[in-house]
C-alpha cells in the first residue's frame, strides 16, 4: 500500500472510517505529526486529553490504550507503537506560538493554522480544535516540580504507530512546524489507511 505524504511543515484532512486502521509513519525519524480525530456523525465529538488520561489512568499512551472523546467514547485504539513516547498535554503549535517562543524566526501558521486549512471543508471551525494527539513528540515532565520540557523525539527512521477506528471519524494530521519539537528540522510524514476485515 502506497503511503500518502504530508510535506514538511503542512496538514492534512481525511476521512477513517470504523474498524479501518491509520498507520503514520515518520519516514526519517526525529519528526512528530500532530493527530486530531472528530466523529463523523457530530464533528462536535472530539478527542479529549482530559477524558482519556482520566480512563486509561495513564499519560503515556501506547499500544492497547485507547482515544476518548469529549463524550466519553472510544474514538481510536493504538495497536501497534514502535516508540512509545508521544505527547498529549501541548496544544498544536500556531503562529501565537511562534512569537512567544521563537521571536528571532519567521512566523508560521502552524500545525493549528494547518490543521483550520484541512479540516474546513468538514465543517470543522477553529475554535473547536482541541489539544492534539502529538504523534512521536516528547514531552518529559520533571517528577518533583512538574516542569515540562520539548526535547527532540526518540522516533527513528521507519518507526510508526497504527490505530484502529472505533466509530467513523474526520482525521485530521500535520508534520510539525516547531523547531523544538522535531530536533530544529521539518520532514515529513507518511499516512496509510488498511480497510476494515470482512465480515466472516
Amino acid at each position: 500500500m502506497e503511503p500518502k505524504v504530508i510535506g514538511p511543515r503542512s496538514g492534512a484532512a481525511f476521512l477513517l472510517g470504523a474498524g479501518e486502521i491509520l498507520t503514520v509513519t515518520d519516514p526519517q525519524g526525529c519528526q512528530v505529526a500532530d493527530l486530531l480525530a472528530f466523529a463523523v456523525h457530530d464533528v462536535r465529538e472530539v478527542i479529549s486529553n482530559g477524558r482519556t488520561f482520566d480512563y486509561e489512568e495513564t499519560i503515556t499512551l501506547t499500544t492497547g490504550n485507547r482515544l476518548w472523546s469529549n463524550r466519553s467514547r472510544v474514538l481510536l485504539e493504538i495497536v501497534e507503537d514502535t516508540v512509545g513516547r508521544h505527547d498529549f498535554l501541548l496544544t498544536p503549535c500556531s503562529e501565537a506560538t511562534f512569537r512567544h517562543f521563537y521571536p528571532d524566526k519567521p512566523v508560521h501558521r502552524g500545525c493549528f493554522g494547518n490543521l483550520a486549512a484541512a479540516l474546513s471543508p468538514y465543517g470543522i471551525e477553529e475554535d473547536a480544535i482541541p489539544t492534539a494527539f502529538n504523534l512521536f513528540m516528547n514531552v518529559p515532565v520533571e517528577q518533583d516540580t512538574g516542569r515540562i520540557s520539548v526535547i527532540p523525539p526518540t522516533s527513528v527512521a521507519g518507526d510508526l504507530i497504527r490505530l484502529r477506528a472505533a466509530e467513523d471519524c474526520v482525521i485530521g494530521l500535520t508534520a510539525c512546524s516547531a523547531y523544538a519539537s522535531n530536533g530544529g528540522s521539518f520532514k515529513p510524514i507518511h499516512y496509510a489507511i488498511q480497510p476494515a476485515p470482512a465480515p466472516v
